[in-house]
């Protein structure tokens, strides 16, 4: 299982995706990825995560990009070498692609900043031969 990892202003995005082969139908043409990712703030003020901005790439070119507030219905507040967790998904119209993106944080002086969310990509080697 790959693993992506990235910081930015002392807040680490790490991401472990993996094919769900449960949830997709490759019959028909879906293919749904799990990612699981965690914030790490290795900094030294607390933050809170605003919006997210994703970008979704399928093998074809066909690009998605979703924004929205939080992350599965929160927006967490990460103190100093605090951590969250959360797992959600993606499906694809084709076997593979990729995702990257962006989280909007805010600092204890209310200044907004953007954290980068490293590109993974959404491959099964199952799918690939």
């Amino acid at each position: 299982m790959d693993n992506y990892s990235q910081v930015t202003r002392g807040i680490r995005v790490s991401v472990q995706p993996q094919f769900s082969p449960d949830h997709s139908n490759i019959q028909v043409g879906v293919f749904v990825y799990l990612y699981t990712i965690t914030l790490q703030n290795e900094g030294e003020d607390t933050v809170q995560l605003l919006t997210r901005h994703w970008i979704i790439s399928d093998a074809l070119g066909h690009e998605e990009q979703i924004i929205g507030e939080g992350v599965i219905g929160q927006k967490p507040v990460l103190a100093p070498g605090a951590s969250f967790t959360y797992t959600s998904s993606c499906p694809l119209k084709t076997p593979t692609g990729s995702m990257k993106g962006r989280y909007q944080l805010r600092n204890s002086a209310s200044e907004t900043f953007d954290v980068t969310i490293p590109e993974f990509y959404l491959r099964d080697s199952r799918l690939l031969n």
